[in-house]
């Protein structure tokens, strides 16, 4: 007689770290389209989390972003990071407009590297595909960005560890007359996921 095992889905330590990645390289793409740093002609529209969104086709923009991730997933599964930034900079006068906060907390006992989540993958991006529409309704009341501006992507770690050739250590973003805004949080129940939005309250 044959017998029939029922299997639950985990997502181990690194399929969590990779569900992280996946969810900051949509994000950040997301923004800079909805920010207006680069033409949205440099934009191509693709679905994810059953919404469409835009992701950039900028080579250099696509390579940054993929070096980024790879070093952030490998710090990610060694509880390294304690938090991802996105900043958006003024070119002319290297003021910093805007700060995105991607803050990170661990969950469970991950002390073993062999622990899984067994939290369904659909409610997972389920809360992502929430995060996702409160980025792209923060435009409604995000201050125009009426400038030129750049971004770059900041990696809080912890102390003493060993950072490759290409990363440098720098200062804080900080913003003068600074607003935030909280948005919805996400899970895997192993990392858990945390979006702000600092800007510069220009009504001051």
């Amino acid at each position: 007689m044959a017998t029939v095992q029922k299997t639950k889905s985990a997502i181990t330590l690194k399929g969590s770290a990779e569900i992280i990645c996946d969810y900051l390289n949509y994000g950040i793409n997301s923004i800079l389209f909805q920010r207006g740093i680069y033409p949205p002609d440099t934009f191509q529209t693709v679905e994810n989390y059953e919404l469409t969104m835009f992701m950039s086709t900028d080579k250099k923009i696509i390579e940054f972003l993929e070096k980024t991730l790879v070093q952030l997933k490998e710090w990610l599964v060694l509880k390294y990071v304690n938090k991802i930034a996105l900043i958006i900079t003024n070119v002319k006068s290297r003021e910093t407009l805007e700060r995105w906060d991607f803050k990170v907390e661990y969950e469970g006992d991950t002390s073993n590297g062999e622990v899984v989540s067994d939290k369904p993958l659909s409610t997972i991006k389920k809360e992502i595909r929430d995060v996702v529409r409160q980025i792209t309704a923060s435009v409604t009341y995000l201050p125009l960005l009426d400038c030129i501006c750049s971004f770059d992507v900041q990696i809080y770690t912890k102390d003493n560890i060993e950072l490759p050739e290409e990363w440098t250590e720098s200062e804080p973003a900080n913003i003068k007359n600074a607003q935030s805004v909280k948005m919805k949080a996400f899970s895997t129940k192993l990392h858990k996921m945390e979006t702000v939005v600092t800007y510069k309250n220009t009504e001051l």
